[in-house]
């Protein structure tokens, strides 16, 4: 049998970054816009996300040499750059087959939604908040901003270039968290109701690990089987406090 999957796959939420601070200070004072002047491409990560990252990357690092990541694709976003920097430096460089800023792994896209609070979205565009609350988060799409389909379009095809350059390898991805949540749905074979159910149970944590590997026992060519969600242990043991800031308007929780 030949196996098509890479031989392993984790996904990992940046760290917490400024703008999950400024969101939060926002949302909590009833405000409409988020305070911060950078673009979301450009957002770095808190003096939180940086402890959470050093963190991570020391689980990456203990794992045995040849568990490791070799492969790590980030989106280019900053703060994920940063996080996906912070693991690299921990690993042994000989070893990497390949370090990729992959512009498909960007965050979910806002459009005129951007740098608004839940309230300023009710208050600025009240029927877009009507609309999104009737059609679900799923299909929903902000002008200029994509729904989480859109997201899931552009993953399809990273999986097919993980199954087609990095096949058996051992591959890490940095991105965000709608990311994490749309690989999932992808990897998992989910349906809507399932993916939304699992985002209503509790946002993804920063700097988590969710974590996949190839079992030839699976159907019949071997699947991915899930073997670490929202994985924060490696935060927990370097006494890195667990944040779960979202990324994104929250105009209801679809």
């Amino acid at each position: 049998m030949e196996q098509k999957w890479p031989q392993e796959i984790w996904l990992v939420r940046h760290g917490q970054s400024a703008g999950n601070v400024a969101r939060d200070a926002a949302e909590a004072a009833a405000g409409l816009h988020i305070q911060i002047a950078e673009r979301d491409v450009d957002v770095p990560l808190s003096a939180l996300g940086v402890r959470q990252s050093a963190a991570l990357a020391t689980w990456f690092a203990a794992l045995p040499a040849a568990r490791q990541p070799n492969v790590v694709l980030h989106s280019p976003y900053v703060r994920a750059r940063q996080t996906a920097l912070a693991v690299l430096e921990r690993l042994d460089r000989s070893e990497l087959l390949a370090v990729q800023v992959d512009e498909r792994l960007r965050e979910k896209e806002f459009g005129i939604l951007d740098r608004l609070t839940t309230h300023g979205i009710k208050h600025k565009y009240p029927e877009l908040y009507e609309q999104r609350q009737h059609v679900g988060k799923f299909y929903f799409r902000p002008p200029g901003g994509e729904s989480w389909c859109d997201v899931i379009l552009r993953l399809r095809s990273v999986l097919d270039t993980l199954t087609r350059e990095y096949c058996r390898e051992r591959v890490l991805i940095v991105a965000h968290q709608v990311i994490v949540n749309c690989f999932r749905y992808l990897i998992e074979r989910l349906d809507e109701a399932a993916i939304l159910e699992a985002d209503r149970a509790g946002d993804v944590p920063n700097c988590s690990v969710t974590a996949y590997r190839f079992d030839p026992a699976l159907g019949k060519r071997g699947k991915l089987a899930l073997q670490l969600l929202n994985f924060v242990a490696p935060l927990e043991a370097a006494g890195a406090p667990v944040t779960v800031g979202k990324d994104v308007p929250t105009a209801a929780k679809a």
